[in-house]
């Protein structure tokens, strides 16, 4: 049996990823397997003050346990692209691995007051919409889909916590749809 891995840096609040790991695996209806990645400063970028999440993705591959089907990393660290200044998350669409990113979810990073609810939620949405680029679903034009493209975090707000019809019909035609 293979095993979607949800896989935690060292500062990664152990309730939040508790929750979230938990609303991945039943929407998915996957078994889980949790694992820790530890320090993640090999991919910090000086001069942009941020971690590289392609080095992240890379990191995953060569540490991908042999009975593991996706692994989706969830970090507190601030992540980009070259061709972006942050990214929420990245996912190798219909790969084996991807991250999330907590640091731009919670409102304390906008210079708000904390609100726990709204981060989960949020980190719910995140690791759903890359969970689900691991399971080969593309970006969705319905904007309240889990799978819309979110390059803000309104546009994170504005989403359901779940797929819409299409996406849903499509994850559960994929291969791996009933299980890793």
């Amino acid at each position: 049996m293979k095993y979607l891995y949800v896989a935690a840096t060292e500062e990664v609040e152990r309730e939040a990823l508790a929750a979230v790991t938990a609303r991945v695996a039943s929407e998915f209806a996957l078994p889980v397997r949790s694992m820790e990645l530890g320090s993640m400063e090999f991919a910090f970028d000086a001069g942009r003050r941020q971690y590289g999440s392609i080095p992240v993705l890379d990191m995953l591959l060569r540490r991908c346990p042999p009975d593991a089907g996706k692994v989706l990393a969830v970090t507190e660290r601030d992540l980009f692209i070259p061709v972006l200044t942050f990214v929420f998350g990245q996912a190798q669409l219909g790969g084996r691995v991807g991250v999330v990113s907590f640091a731009r979810l919670r409102q304390e990073f906008y210079g708000l007051a904390p609100n726990r609810e709204i981060f989960l939620e949020r980190a719910y949405k995140e690791a759903l919409h890359e969970t689900g680029h691991l399971f080969g679903l593309v970006h969705c034009a319905e904007r309240k889909c889990a799978m819309s493209l979110a390059t803000a975090v309104r546009h994170i707000d504005l989403k359901d916590d779940a797929f819409c019809a299409a996406c849903a019909r499509a994850w559960r035609r994929h291969p791996e749809g009933t299980q890793v």
